[in-house]
């Protein structure tokens, strides 16, 4: 009996020890010294913790020891400081101290099996890193464009990766004269973006595939792109405009005169949006830049224009007409319908015209012309019937109210003709 106790006993006893033992090893495991000292501290000292709190890392699980080293467990500095300690990176070592992890295929499979582990090997290629290996410090590092502490998924729109953040984030550097003065680079294209249509498609529309700064540049390898591949760059949005203008006349003279293709006419980080008139021989035109009055292109760019702004006059003209008819109540959806065709007709032509064929677009023209001559007949006949209506209306009015005044005038002649009886 007194032995049954005693094992009953040292069961109980067994269990608590157990569990203060797993109690004590689950705050040993919790415990962060690195950030129970630095929440002491203040400013630059206390602004990692503080920031930390929303890190991309930490919601993964990964602690401050992941990347300084040290044994987070221990309250004595020098004990927490022990030989795996690193510290913070020297500025020209920071681009191999997140390598170290974001480079390393198994571990980062753990977090995201699709991640990319080629950032160092890509940003040794681009100008940031090409400079960093000469010993420029002042270039653009991981921690610059993705912060040191506080990092967020690049889909996080407080990102500083974000798409409609990516600009900005350049520009912090870009923009600064003081910071770029020994590039010999501009510093305007911050402004410049801000008045571009992309920009207006981004911040606007909150268009988020409108191109930033790396989908022209690049990300981690960052560069300038050269006359060659600017074309390239621009198709990657605009395939049907290259195409047509890899086909033209100016192909080969833009390659013989080394002009980049889209960048000629359109600009780079102030691209405006296109209007028609680029096109011709006006003051806004960019076909004057290049060609003299007497010559052949220049001819042919003032027909062009004739050509689509006769078409587009003649489409304002059909809309004009469906929508008095449309005021005025009688049904024109069909037509309308069948304008459409034309507006789409009119973009054909407007991107057809980096052919800078006369030909094509005459014949592009010529077809949106028959489909613009269908509805300005129906638009024509929409406003005859209406006029129909309305006189139909008119002479229907007049009969009533004569038939009304008639109709009185007989009441009366009625009741001066019935005698009154006497009472």
């Amino acid at each position: 009996m007194k032995a049954r106790k005693m094992r009953k006993i040292i069961n109980l006893l067994s269990i608590f020890f157990l569990a203060i033992s797993i109690f004590s090893l689950s705050l040993y495991a919790q415990k962060n010294s690195c950030v129970e000292c630095h929440q002491e501290l203040e400013d630059e000292l206390l602004a990692p913790v503080e920031a930390f709190k929303i890190d991309i890392h930490q919601q993964f699980g990964l602690s401050c020891a992941d990347c300084h080293g040290g044994n987070p467990a221990e309250e004595d500095i020098d004990l927490a400081k022990d030989k795996t300690f690193k510290g913070a990176p020297q500025r020209f070592r920071i681009p191999e101290f997140c390598a170290s992890c974001h480079s390393d295929s198994r571990y980062m499979r753990r977090f995201n099996p699709r991640i990319r582990v080629d950032q160092l090997d890509i940003y040794w290629t681009s100008k940031h890193g090409q400079l960093l290996k000469k010993g420029d410090t002042k270039v653009a590092l991981c921690t610059d464009c993705h912060a040191a502490h506080g990092i967020q998924a690049a889909t996080h729109p407080k990102s500083w990766t974000f798409p409609w953040n990516i600009p900005q984030t350049c520009s912090r550097c870009h923009s600064d004269k003081d910071y770029m003065k020994n590039y010999r680079i501009p510093t305007n294209q911050w402004d410049d973006y801000k008045d571009s249509v992309h920009a207006h498609a981004l911040f606007e529309k909150k268009d988020l595939s409108a191109p930033v700064c790396n989908d022209c540049h690049g990300n981690h390898g960052a560069t300038p792109p050269e006359i060659t591949s600017i074309a390239f760059v621009c198709r990657q949005c605009h395939p049907s405009a290259g195409e047509l203008f890899s086909q033209s006349p100016h192909k080969k003279a833009f390659d013989e005169m080394e002009l980049s293709e889209c960048e000629a006419c359109h600009g780079n980080h102030k691209i405006l949006p296109p209007s028609d008139e680029m096109l011709g021989t006006g003051e806004k035109a960019v076909c004057i830049q290049c060609h003299e009055p007497d010559s052949e292109p220049y001819q042919i760019a003032s027909r062009i224009k004739e050509k689509l702004d006769a078409f587009i006059k003649k489409i304002r003209h059909a809309e004009s007409l469906l929508e008095q008819a449309d005021r005025q109540g009688v049904e024109v959806s069909e037509p309308k319908f069948m304008l459409t065709e034309a507006n789409s007709t009119l973009i054909f032509v407007r991107n057809l015209t980096h052919s800078f064929s006369l030909m094509e677009i005459e014949e592009k023209i010529e077809e949106g012309k028959k489909v613009v001559a269908e509805v300005t007949d129906a638009g024509e006949a929409a406003l005859r019937e209406a006029k129909f209506r309305k006189t139909g209306l008119i002479i229907a009015t007049c009969f009533i109210f004569l038939l009304s005044i008639a109709l009185f005038l007989k009441i009366k002649q009625i009741t001066k003709e019935t005698p009154h009886e006497s009472p």
